[in-house]
């Protein structure tokens, strides 16, 4: 599965074309909301989030470990906070609906990270743990 995120995302991220305007925090609960998207980040795999009711999310690096937050609008773009990530605080995004799926910017910022939605799962996350069996 790793190695069809990384074909996937190398081939979509030169396929992407983001609107023009940022998603409103509307938009993206509607788009988003009871479903769990792997991201991509310069043609490789990044990470996956699963997006709950209430705005609730919980993210992955894609290493087996899980990251429950919730995300919020915070001067036009989509913020989130992980309760166990060790530098709390906001993360903030600009999203835009390309022509094949999110792409997010960090801070609204092109010339920071720019993620890009790469496959809906279609299912539920899987978070073993850490050291699961140690």
């Amino acid at each position: 599965m790793l190695r069809s995120l990384l074909i996937s995302a190398a081939l979509l991220a030169s396929g992407f074309a983001a609107a023009e305007t940022p998603m409103t925090a509307e938009e993206f609960d509607a788009y988003s909301r009871g479903k769990t998207f792997y991201y991509g980040s310069m043609g490789q795999p990044y990470g996956v989030e699963e997006y709950f009711d209430g705005r609730r999310v919980r993210w992955s690096f894609l290493d087996g470990e899980c990251a429950d937050g919730y995300w919020y609008e915070s001067d036009g773009m989509i913020c989130f906070e992980y309760h166990a990530d060790p530098d709390p605080g906001p993360q903030c995004w600009t999203f835009f609906k390309g022509t094949r799926g999110l792409v997010a910017q960090f801070e609204g910022d092109p010339e920071q990270t720019t993620l890009y939605e790469v496959e809906n799962a279609g299912e539920p996350m899987i978070c073993p743990g850490p050291e699961v069996g140690v």
